[in-house]
């Protein structure tokens, strides 16, 4: 079986690997979904008990179903599961209550309460297919938001008490929804949940979506002409947002409004609600200002605890805002004064971590600290395409102890919970990611990966280039004999807060697999990707375009003089979303250089893409300078063709039920090309979304190379 059957077959060999892991608030047990094997797309319920290192299976989607079949998730579900970027079967998510002893999970649109002590799992009675379902923390009641159902309108938010009775508490008319997050909120702040419960399940925190003001883009299926067309609010760049409230819902039917200036801060950005009371952070539309608020859960009114200011854009980070147990509040952002230039934590405006120190998420607390706060924090140091662990450590004299607790060079992540770690490390030495349990300093077990192992061990150059020290990685075939010249394949992406030259092997799977037919592969993180520094980022603020080709360019050309076997007279690129895009954009502006170009799902009009991601880089479309225009594929397309030997072919590559980045971007480039009479193909993927998840994007492979050998 070659690379990309098998690749197909297992979901790119993470069929039976562990994902999802949390740990339980004491730290008896490690709760995570993993699929039966290596070719089973229908992901499980298991638990591991800490004391007895034993795993359990807890809830199997075929059992519970009757079937062999895996479940097909309700409408809603699948559309969180497209922001989630989750293309897995079965159980695709869980949540816990506050001890770890109850797990509630959504399957085909039907609610299950899964009980983690015993073992018992049962179908809890709903009025319509199930959203996001949460237990209280208490696990006494269970709290969901329905589908479209026969009498009941999407977007409801309920609670099933636990005598089972089912109570609406919150539901409006259509173009109103409870409890769901709003596109931009999921697909741009990475805040997909939309809410919260109290701490003591009294009550919940739910935002109040309205989307009446946002224009109706219609999505249809050519291939299924008897089906009718879908109609979904689209907050378009420039255009109007949905309007989104917060308000306190308390189960016997009191109702407090959130206050806080929705006009000046449209966007809610994150909400937490654990210790204390709850604590949200809202943005301005430019997204050059923020505010940490604290809510008091009485009265709705809110107190600033922080300001967060950039004049490019701010950017919060993930685990923050949060109480620390001394009362102060831990907030996350940039410092970038006083010669500094850094994503640091703060408490209350003091400096908590070293500004060496590159912050990307806060995990939680750790055990045993005996000071205000003992944080775990993952991060990195010097080396981008790492991702280390470390302990935060403030004392109650108010220094700060902070020590790396990853020892291995890698890609770590973690899960906590009371004494509890569980680390999962992944590397350049070892496939997939392995997953370790730690009571202390014990180790106490091991999650089981059924995964496939890739069948080869890419071992990707990494290098960093240029006077901006760029970091990129280069890729031979397996055979390579040195001073064989090969054709160039440029593998892109490039966006902003996206990161490729990682050191984890399953980055390389696929690039070795390219290098393999015959390429010299090629992958660079310009400027405006994460891991160095805010300005390293911010320097592609209203210039996408400029900067990151130009640093796609020089960091090629840097290459090609450390390695010689790199022919730049067969160069081709390739991308999907932003790299699409990317791919568009250099065979049209450097067509002396990139022989032809693959473009997958390409965003060529920003215009039609969405508020909060287009407008944070590149401003609004009617601030006087073309800014749009300049970064436009289709505009490019339509110049007039100087030197027809300079015209070079693209493949575009397009899901037609894409809702991220709709098909008319790629129509609208095809029609520009043909209209200036500039060679190219499309290959309308029928029925898929913007993950082009499964069989689809692995067969596309061979396609794709035929299209390369044919132009290189």
């Amino acid at each position: 079986m070659d690379f990309p059957e098998l690749a197909a077959r297992t979901r790119r060999f993470s069929h039976g690997a562990p994902r999802a892991v949390t740990v339980a608030d004491d730290g008896s047990r490690v709760v995570f979904l993993r699929s039966g094997g290596p070719e089973d797309p229908a992901e499980a319920l298991w638990s591991l008990d800490v004391a007895t290192g034993e795993e359990r299976l807890v809830a199997d989607p075929r059992a519970l179903l009757g079937t062999d079949e895996a479940a097909t998730p309700a409408p809603g579900e699948r559309a969180l599961r497209e922001r989630l970027r989750l293309s897995t079967a079965g159980i695709g998510s869980y949540a816990l209550d506050a001890a770890g002893r109850v797990a509630v999970l959504p399957l085909g649109g039907r609610l299950f309460r899964a009980d983690l002590v015993h073992g018992d799992v049962v179908e809890v009675a709903t009025v319509g297919p199930v959203i996001d379902p949460r237990p209280d923390p208490t696990g006494e009641r269970l709290a969901y938001v329905t589908d479209a159902a026969e009498g009941v309108r999407r977007g409801q938010l309920r609670v099933v008490e636990p005598d089972g009775t089912d109570v609406l508490l919150a539901g409006e008319d259509s173009g109103v929804t409870w409890g769901l997050a709003e596109h931009v909120a999921a697909e741009e702040f990475d805040r997909f949940r939309g809410y919260w419960w109290a701490p003591d399940g009294r009550s919940v925190l739910a935002a109040r979506v309205d989307e009446s003001r946002l224009p109706r883009w219609c999505r249809h299926d050519p291939a299924d002409p008897e089906s009718p067309p879908s109609s979904v609010a689209y907050p378009r760049a420039g255009g109007p947002n949905a309007e989104v409230s917060l308000h306190l819902l308390d189960l016997d039917g009191g109702w407090v409004d959130v206050h806080w200036d929705r006009e000046t801060y449209p966007y809610l950005a994150s909400v937490s609600w654990a210790d204390g009371g709850p604590l949200i952070t809202v943005l301005r539309r430019s997204q050059q200002h923020g505010l940490v608020l604290a809510v008091d859960p009485r009265t709705g009114e809110t107190q600033v605890h922080a300001e967060l200011a950039d004049p490019r854009w701010v950017e919060p980070i993930p685990g923050t805002p949060a109480h620390l147990p001394d009362g102060r509040v831990l907030v996350g952002g940039e410092l970038a004064h006083d010669g500094y230039d850094a994503r640091c934590l703060f408490a209350d405006g003091t400096l908590l971590t070293p500004p060496s120190l590159y912050v990307r998420r806060v995990v939680g607390r750790l055990p045993g600290g005996g000071g205000p706060a003992d944080l775990l924090v993952e991060a990195s140091e010097g080396e981008p395409s790492q991702r280390h662990l470390y302990r935060v450590r403030t004392t109650i004299g108010g220094g700060v102890d902070v020590r790396r607790m990853s020892a291995t060079p890698g890609w770590h992540t973690a899960a906590v919970g009371g004494d509890v770690l569980v680390v999962g490390t992944a590397s350049l030495d070892e496939a997939g990611t392995s997953w370790v349990v730690w009571r202390g300093d014990r180790e106490v077990a091991r999650l089981r990966s059924l995964a496939a192992n890739p069948p080869y061990a890419p071992r990707p150059m990494l290098v960093r280039v240029t006077d901006r020290r760029l970091p990129t990685a280069v890729l031979y075939p397996t055979d390579h004999v040195k001073g064989t010249r090969l054709p160039v394949l440029l593998d892109v992406h490039g966006g902003p807060g996206h990161q490729e030259v990682v050191a984890a092997r399953s980055a390389w799977l696929e690039r070795q697999w390219w290098a393999d037919q015959g390429f010299g592969v090629v992958t660079i993180d310009n400027r405006g990707t994460p891991g160095i520094a805010p300005s390293f980022e911010k320097a592609v603020h209203r210039r996408l375009a400029d900067v990151i080709l130009a640093d796609q360019v020089d960091a090629l050309t840097a290459l090609a003089g450390k390695h010689p076997d790199l022919d730049l007279e067969r160069v081709a690129v390739r991308g999907w979303s932003f790299g699409g895009w990317l791919a568009g954009l250099a065979v049209l502006r450097h067509p002396e250089l990139f022989r032809c170009g693959i473009a997958g799902a390409p965003v060529t009009d920003w215009s039609l893409y969405d508020t909060a991601y287009t407008e944070r880089y590149l401003g609004m479309p009617d601030d006087g300078i073309d800014v749009y225009g300049h970064h436009s594929l289709v505009e490019l397309a339509a110049e007039p063709v100087v030197d027809r030997e300079q015209a070079r072919p693209l493949l575009l590559v397009h899901g037609l039920a894409d809702g991220n980045v709709v098909a008319a971007h790629t129509l609208r480039l095809s029609a520009a090309l043909l209209a200036a009479g500039r060679p190219h193909a499309v290959l309308p993927l029928t029925g898929a979304t913007h993950l082009a998840a499964g069989g689809v994007s692995e067969r596309l492979l061979r396609l794709e190379l035929d299209f390369l050998r044919t132009r290189l």
